[in-house]
């Protein structure tokens, strides 16, 4: 097979960084070897995805056609494959993993499970939308907003901070999707900015207050169709049905809660390499080929409406820029979904 130019360079890239990876590597970085083979990429690499299953089928299908790789993917959900790699351990056969939020890859890496990303795919990545540990980096972000029904929410009406829904005034008039890692990312958030105490009473207010659906798709159709009004969703819900007939989404508007507050978080899809990878060339090259401007490209164009994480990819011209929604600064690496599944367990929502 004849490798592209890109592949070449991606290799002797991977070649650097491991004759130039120190003890005294900087936290921003990766604090390993970045790969242990930095062969151009081959064979076949086994993803264990639970990102949006078109997205990753479309970056899996352009790595193949640039490389020859093969790609098998295990599509399921955040917390079940993040458990999954937990408990196959060393002995698990996959080579990499994609989730949707954030604790679930932590999972996985405080489980010691990944081998650190080569330099040059986390330099692709600004640092906002990466783990301190340069274990994985992320792949794609998505923005908490409050849906609302204007017919049933004013605009004067509207929260200013998601904090503010455990206020009784809001006892029976928002909704949400708890059983969600979705939602579970972003009381993750919650517990990493306000601690364990704020988010345990927050959460106890919600029991009382909030409407449970399953699926954020659900909170967004009960909030159009009038059952209730407003609902704690992500952004592509919205833009998603709006691409489409807008049938679930005609009647809803979106309310962005924006000055660093919980209710702003910016959730970041993750990427890793396990160290059980039989092809960790392979498995760190696709890792930047989803990073890098061709895979995130792909992602600005498709149909899940994720914000792109690479410098040099904008986002869809239909969503807020980024940059305006003035999301917390969150270390991704800091998000427990143990903790979090603990607390929510104890409110009575899982």
């Amino acid at each position: 097979m004849i490798l592209t130019r890109k592949w070449a360079m991606i290799a002797a890239l991977g070649t650097a960084t491991l004759l130039g990876a120190t003890a005294c590597a900087s936290p921003d970085a990766a604090s390993g070897p970045a790969s242990t083979d930095a062969a151009t990429p081959s064979g076949s690499i086994t993803v264990y995805n639970a990102q949006h299953e078109e997205l990753t089928q479309a970056w899996a299908d352009e790595f193949t056609k640039e490389t020859g790789v093969t790609v098998v993917l295990r599509n399921g959900d955040d917390s079940e494959l993040g458990n999954q790699l937990v408990q196959e351990g060393s002995a698990s056969k996959a080579d990499v993993f994609l989730t949707e939020n954030s604790p679930a890859i932590s999972l996985v890496d405080n489980a010691g499970l990944f081998s650190p990303v080569d330099d040059a795919t986390l330099a692709q990545v600004p640092k906002q939308f990466r783990p301190s540990t340069g274990t994985w980096t992320g792949i794609a972000a998505r923005s908490t907003v409050f849906a609302y029904n204007p017919s049933l929410l004013s605009e004067s009406e509207l929260p200013a901070s998601l904090l503010n829904l455990a206020d009784p005034a809001w006892k029976g008039r928002w909704a949400a999707s708890p059983s969600g890692a979705d939602f579970q990312a972003i009381v993750s958030a919650l517990l990493e900015l306000k601690g364990e105490k704020a988010t345990s009473d927050w959460l106890a207010a919600m029991k009382d207050n909030a409407v449970v659906y399953k699926g954020n798709s659900t909170v967004m159709k009960a909030v159009n169709a009038g059952e209730i009004p407003a609902g704690v969703i992500y952004h592509y819900y919205w833009f998603g049905d709006q691409a489409g007939t807008g049938e679930n989404s005609s009647n809803t508007k979106m309310h962005y809660f924006k000055n660093q507050d919980p209710g702003a978080f910016v959730s970041v899809s993750g990427g890793g390499v396990l160290k059980t990878s039989a092809n960790p060339a392979a498995a760190q090259a696709f890792l930047a080929f989803v990073t890098g401007k061709a895979g995130q490209e792909i992602l600005k164009t498709g149909t899940s409406f994720e914000y792109p994480v690479s410098a040099d990819v904008d986002a869809n011209p239909k969503l807020v820029p980024i940059s305006e929604l003035e999301a917390p600064d969150i270390d991704p690496a800091n998000l427990n979904s143990t903790k979090v599944t603990e607390l929510m367990t104890q409110a009575g929502f899982l």
